[in-house]
């Protein structure tokens, strides 16, 4: 018993039904470099604003939700992107360093959201 489903990938020019012919791929490859791309930034934006809201709940005693509250309002109140406030942030918390505005409106923001109570300074259970 033979089989003419092997003779058939064999013939010229006949491939799997979703393959494009050469050439044809190359606006699709770029297509999807750029996302990958978009993806890789999204995931490094994501882990420095996510280091910037720990620096908020660490330094401003505020809860993870009310330090991106922080961030956010930081950026809309000076006008720069919120993951470049981040950076900001995390530069302030390496050097000492961060512009005058944006120091005046965290320390604002911050006064608004926190401190929080740390457990320690809670009252004994009775």
């Amino acid at each position: 018993m033979t089989s003419d489903a092997g003779s058939k990938a064999e013939e010229p020019g006949r491939g799997l039904p979703d393959q494009a012919a050469p050439g044809e791929d190359a606006p699709r490859i770029a297509e999807l470099q750029e996302e990958i791309g978009q993806l890789k930034e999204a995931v490094t934006s994501h882990a420095v604003v996510d280091q910037a809201i720990g620096m908020m709940v660490a330094l401003g005693r505020v809860t993870p939700d009310d330090g991106w509250t922080v961030l956010r309002e930081v950026s809309q109140h000076t006008n720069i992107k919120l993951r470049n406030v981040a950076e900001m942030i995390l530069v302030w918390g390496q050097k000492g360093d961060l512009p005058p505005d944006v120091r005046t409106t965290l320390e604002d923001t911050l006064d608004r959201y926190g401190p929080t109570s740390l457990p320690e300074d809670s009252p004994p259970p009775r």
